[in-house]
Order: C-alpha cells, then structure tokens, then sequence
C-alpha cells in the first residue's frame, strides 16, 4: 500500500489535529491514506433521501480532454474570474496569475474543461479548510495521478478566503485538489501552500454554508478508484460543485459620445465625385 507521507496541523480554536498533506489520487491499484483516518461506511437503512438535487452531469461521460492532461497546458490571462455553481450556494473565485502562475494555469485548464463539474466537497473542517478536486469518474482520476506540477514562491498569505492547491508533503506535487481557506491559516505559507486565488467576503457566505457534517471521514482512496458511486452512496448529503467555468469579461462599453463608425465602402452622401481621369494620349508616330 502506498501512503504519502503526512504533517499534522492543529487547526486554530478547534483543538483537534487536521493533517493537510492532501492526497495524490493513487494508481488504481493502489490505495492512498486520507488525511483522517478513513471511514467507509454505507448509508443506514431508512436512512433520509438526499437533501441535495443529484446534478444532470452525474451519468455524462468524461470530456475526452480530461483522460489527457498532457495536452491542457494553455497559460492563463493574468487575472480571470471562476463561477462556481454549488448545491450550497454560488461563488467567485478571483485569480490572479501573478500569485502563483504554474497554479493559476493548472486551475485555469482544469475548470475551462469541465475537471471540477459535479464533484463533492469532501472534506470540511469548519474554522480550518473545505477542499474538493477529486473528480466524479475513476478514470479521469487515473489519468491525473502523475500530472503533477512544479512548485510556485507563496507570494500571497494564507487568509480566509484564499485558495490552494493541495499536496503531500514532498515537493512539485500538486496535482487537482484545492482547498479554500475558512481562517487565517497564515502558518501554511511556511510550508510551502501557494495562494492563486481568492473569493470576496460576500460569496463565502455560500462557501460556509457547505455541509460539514461527514467531516474528514470520507476515504479519499475510495474516492479515487469508485468516484462519485462511492460518494453519493455513503454521504448522501454532502455538498457538489454543480458546475465551474470561466466567467467571460463582458466587453468594454463605448466611450460617451464617440463618433460613429466610418463606413468601410462607398462615399458619404454629399462628398464631391472625383473629376474622371482624362485618357492617355497616343504616342506620336515616327
């Protein structure tokens, strides 16, 4: 079994450890430690249906570019905005490349494609972090296992309402899962958790009304070799990311008062005609 190796936190005013070496998604084969230990549990007989609308992208097929990572490496503009569209509420993500630019492309590629489309939040610590990333369908998990990215400087502090990538504890390995910050998880910046991004104060009244009620426990090896089979089977209630694109900047309005286009062809009206061109005369005869 292999396991990445894992520090542990004590997240602020709960008085409980909260680890964030975050996973890597395994080999299917293989089977990663989640971050608390891990608790599969099947939903209880006579248990409540689900409070939350199954979204229509549950039984899409992956978009072939998914099974590919090596080929979404597209840079990103320098800031761009991404709407997240949850079973808990909406919100923006603001990123800025500048922060962290290998970062800002990888989630910029990620959400343009459709990676974080019906995926559940599945791990909320209230005070500390909420993390997602693991997508809904084992093979696109398998094929993102290995495409890891390098390292980015923290140029930004780790304050609620920013977000990261997610990693072990060895370098140059982020891969899919971020995290959003609830706190200020400013002693993450030591460790190497480059911020890309952030959402305004308004919008993470949405991010704090995502259901904590399953906490760390589900298994994030499980996860990543069933999927969303295991997710919407064993925590019914969990909160999804319905869908996340890229929030197109409207286009510039028109200066006040700015003149009208020049027609491209054809003469304005009233404009004097051109005398015609008088005809070459013949060259003398020898």
């Amino acid at each position: 079994m292999r396991k990445f190796p894992l520090f542990r936190l004590v997240a602020a005013g709960l008085g409980v450890s909260c680890g964030l070496a975050l996973a890597q998604a395994p080999a299917p084969a293989t089977k990663q430690a989640a971050p608390a230990p891990a608790v599969k549990k099947a939903a209880p007989a006579g248990a409540p249906a689900a409070k939350k609308s199954t979204p229509a992208a549950a039984t899409a097929a992956p978009r072939a570019a998914l099974l590919k990572p090596e080929l979404l490496k597209a840079k990103a503009p320098e800031t761009f905005k991404a709407k997240f569209s949850t079973t808990a509420g909406d919100f923006v993500v603001n990123v800025t490349r500048a922060w962290s630019p290998l970062g800002a492309d990888r989630f910029y590629n990620l959400v343009k494609n459709g990676f974080y489309n019906d995926t559940g939040f599945f791990r909320v610590v209230p005070g500390f972090v909420v993390q997602f990333g693991l997508n809904g369908s084992p093979a696109v998990n398998a094929a993102w296992d290995k495409a890891t990215i390098q390292d980015d400087p923290v140029t930004q502090t780790n304050k609620r309402g920013t977000l990261c990538f997610a990693k072990p504890s060895f370098p140059n390995s982020r891969t899919t899962q971020v995290f959003i910050n609830y706190g200020d998880n400013s002693r993450l910046d030591q460790m190497g958790f480059s911020v890309f991004g952030e959402i305004s104060p308004e919008d993470m009244k949405a991010v704090d009304k995502i259901n904590s009620e399953y906490g760390q426990n589900p298994d994030q090896g499980a996860i990543t070799t069933q999927g969303n089979k295991y997710l919407k089977a064993s925590f019914p209630k969990m909160d999804f990311i319905k869908t996340a694109v890229i929030d197109a900047p409207a286009p510039a309005p028109k200066p006040a008062g700015a003149p009208a286009a020049t027609p491209k062809t054809g003469a304005p009206a009233g404009a004097p005609k051109a005398a015609p061109k008088a005809a070459p005369k013949a060259a003398p005869k020898q």
